[in-house]
């Protein structure tokens, strides 16, 4: 049994892994987590001696198998509930992450399961994302961000990078969502902002945007 502040940590260094390959620096943590590094040492230390994750001191955090295990339940009723409050409750995409911030720490395994056979097995949450099996398993997508796209290329939207309640407001306002054709029409290259076209229409987004947006090329 993990603490609220436990199964954050975790979560927070499953994702940052895939950005540090070799490990997860203090600092690092600490910035995703919002709190001071010293914070961060004292955690990593409580987590090292529950033997969820390994850290070498200038080598970073990795967690370690029982603590991926954990990360990924987490992640799994998270991303559970963002369906069930969509698919259910009516919420919109942009209120979803913070009320299954709360919920993903409800410690029932059996509440998890049958909420998941009650939205009959869903794959991927309302942003896209793969949601892990109850054996901890989970398809990564073949996918790319916009802004890695040329002129003339098409994909279709299959995913967010940033789920923050102001990013996917600025989505809804622009009328772009998950399945949507864009097709990059040019691309500044001074700035790498694009001239996009969607349903006929064309918008001018910046990288900031498009670094933002997954997309399956067709």
């Amino acid at each position: 049994m993990f603490s609220l502040s436990e199964e954050n940590y975790l979560k927070a260094i499953f994702h940052l892994e895939n950005s540090y390959k070799g490990g997860v620096s203090t600092n690092a943590l600490a910035e995703e987590m919002q709190t001071k590094a010293s914070s961060v040492t004292d955690m990593i230390k409580r987590l090292s001696d529950k033997d969820l994750v390994n850290y070498k001191k200038y080598q970073g955090v990795k967690l370690s198998s029982a603590g991926k295990s954990a990360a990924i339940e987490v992640i799994r009723k998270h991303r559970l509930w963002e369906v069930f409050l969509v698919e259910k409750l009516g919420f919109n995409w942009d209120e979803v992450h913070e009320v299954a911030e709360q919920l993903e720490h409800i410690k029932s395994e059996k509440l998890t399961n049958e909420l998941d056979k009650f939205l009959e097995f869903p794959k991927r949450d309302p942003h896209g994302d793969p949601i892990p099996d109850a054996q901890g398993n989970f398809s990564v997508a073949n996918r790319a961000l916009l802004s890695d796209l040329e002129e003339q290329q098409t994909g279709i939207c299959v995913g967010v990078k940033d789920s923050s309640t102001e990013f996917l407001q600025y989505l809804d306002k622009n009328q772009i969502s998950l399945g949507k054709e864009i097709r990059v029409l040019e691309k500044e290259e001074f700035d790498q902002s694009m001239l996009i076209e969607m349903d006929g229409n064309e918008l001018m987004i910046s990288n900031l945007i498009s670094a933002n947006l997954f997309i399956k090329t067709t």
